[in-house]
């Protein structure tokens, strides 16, 4: 839907296009007439470009501090924000521009019939910023952002004629070397017409878009709308900690998602599209189904089935108590049905520890506080937490897992969905599944309910209770299959899991708690007899209560 711009910014708008364009007009004519005449009407116009940008963002600012403006609204007028300080900034360049030129004994040393087709270009791309922005046009706003591939690749060449010409003269030494200096002035005016670009086609979609990303999220919508001229919109759902975007994509018809789009580095893409493949060969249904995949260069792009159903999160924060018994029953009976059908009898080692570790440093980035190197209290020792680590990692060496079965490996509440009408279990967000110590989801399971930012105690202690309760079913499945080391095992899961959530965390008081408890439980798991392991018992009504 196209936003009306309003008459005060679409007039300032209009003036700063038309003064970019004039600057620029000013630097093409100075490479065929380097007169003193045409420098000074580039830098002594520096003020006006600047003016029109600062008119542009007070008015924008002024019309947001209003309380009634919606968010489409809100989303217009910051892109003109950020659209009005990229057309100031190709004023910058083209003055820098002629910064460099004044200087020039010989101009014919430059070749300075090579620079001018290169503004042309951009100022092609500037005439067209008014019409993609009053419009709204993406199309448009492409043909922006595509203007600096072509430009890149222009500025590239003059760069290698001029370092093969440095490289050939004996003089025209720094001739040659401003000419190199305004043809990367030219290559920065490319980059500001990829972010204009950038900017209107995130205004249109209504979230962060780069123009790599649009691409992606084109050809895999027209995968979805198999050849069918249908209009699509999508709304972000979430970014991962690993850079990755996730949106939900629905038909102009309907507010439900049809899909699901994720994209981000092409590793951790290609992980989740290997870990929702692996599951469906595995222990099919559970998974999504992957409509396309795309890569280019080191990004790709996944289209998802979307799962009708709630997070496991969004039920335990909101909705009634039936309705939680219900999803944490069928959550428990599907992962029991998921060991059953995956176990093998091949021992494997989490190594707790040794994720710890590797995550410690950016634990202690954010709550140096954290780190010590022991104390001495009432004539008793106490070692530093790394020291604590140490020995703990000795120790986890002679407690490996029985056997393996295939896990999430990143069970997270929000990573499980629950559909009430099917009751059916899903899971999502799969990058880190593989043949693994079923104790590492149950910790993970059992923290990240801890770690929710919930004060409110009534709520708090149906957290709590949630996570003992899944403590309980994972145990009485580790008595069945014999796993005599699974309270210490889990034991050192869950000091893994509260230590390295904290980094997440700017609650102090919450992140101390947490800290403290996996503090506790490394000496509680060094303090025990590993011969009597399967009397090792956590103390779980005193971790799981606040």
């Amino acid at each position: 839907m196209i936003q009306r711009i309003p008459d005060s910014i679409q007039d300032n708008l209009r003036f700063l296009c038309v003064e970019v364009d004039s600057q620029l007009a000013n630097l093409q004519a100075f490479f065929a007439t380097p007169t003193a005449a045409i420098a000074r009407r580039v830098s002594e116009r520096d003020g006006y470009a600047r003016n029109l940008k600062m008119r542009i963002h007070a008015d924008c600012v002024r019309r947001l501090s209003r309380k009634k403006t919606g968010q489409a609204r809100r989303r217009i007028l910051r892109s003109l924000e950020l659209v009005a300080t990229d057309l100031d900034r190709l004023t910058e360049l083209a003055r820098e521009g002629v910064r460099q030129l004044v200087d020039v004994d010989d101009p014919a040393v430059l070749s300075p019939e090579d620079f001018p087709p290169m503004l042309a270009l951009v100022r092609s791309g500037v005439a067209m910023v008014e019409g993609a922005v009053a419009d709204s046009d993406t199309q448009q706003a492409l043909q922006i952002g595509r203007l600096q591939d072509t430009l890149h690749k222009r500025v590239q060449q003059r760069v290698g004629d001029g370092v093969t010409a440095l490289k050939q003269r004996d003089n025209s030494t720094e001739d040659l070397t401003r000419a190199l200096f305004v043809a990367q002035t030219i290559r920065q005016m490319g980059d500001v017409l990829l972010h204009l670009s950038e900017v209107i086609i995130s205004a249109n979609l209504g979230q962060s878009m780069n123009f790599e990303r649009y691409r992606s999220l084109h050809s895999l919508v027209e995968e979805l709308a198999d050849g069918e001229d249908e209009a699509f919109s999508m709304a972000p759902i979430a970014e991962t900690r690993s850079g990755s975007s996730i949106s939900g994509i629905s038909t102009g018809d309907d507010d439900d998602y049809v899909a699901i789009f994720k994209d981000g580095l092409k590793r951790k893409v290609k992980e989740e599209r290997q870990g929702v493949e692996s599951w469906h060969e595995i222990y099919p249904g559970l998974a999504p189904r992957i409509l396309s995949y795309k890569k280019r260069g080191q990004s790709a792009a996944l289209l998802i089935e979307h799962l009708p159903g709630l997070t496991f999160e969004h039920i335990l924060l909101n909705e009634p108590p039936e309705l939680l018994d219900e999803a944490l029953k069928r959550l428990t009976r599907t992962l029991k049905s998921v060991w059953q059908e995956t176990h093998t009898d091949t021992p494997v080692a989490a190594g707790y520890m040794q994720q710890l570790e590797k995550r410690l440093g950016e634990v202690y980035k954010i709550h140096p506080e954290f780190r010590s190197s022991g104390a001495t209290v009432c004539g008793v020792d106490l070692l530093g937490f790394d020291a604590l680590v140490e020995r703990a990692r000795v120790r986890e060496a002679e407690l490996g897992a029985p056997f393996s079965v295939y896990i999430h490996g990143d069970f997270n509440v929000d990573n499980i969905i629950y559909d009430p009408l099917e009751r059916r279990i899903n899971f999502i967000d799969l990058h880190r599944s593989s043949y693994m110590d079923y104790v590492q989801d149950v910790s993970v399971f059992m923290v990240s309910n801890y770690r929710l930012q919930i004060m409110d105690a009534p709520l708090r202690r149906r957290i709590m209770g949630l996570a003992q309760d899944f403590y309980r079913t994972a145990r009485r499945y580790a008595t069945s299959r014999g796993d005599t080391t699974f309270e210490l095992r889990l034991a050192l899961g869950l000091a893994r899991s509260f230590a390295t959530s904290t980094r997440f965390i700017l609650d102090q008081s919450l992140a101390s708690r947490m800290f403290l408890r996996a503090r506790y439980l490394l000496e509680r798991v060094l303090a025990a007899d590993l011969e009597k392991a399967d009397r090792f018992r956590i103390p779980m009504k005193e971790i799981f209560v606040d």
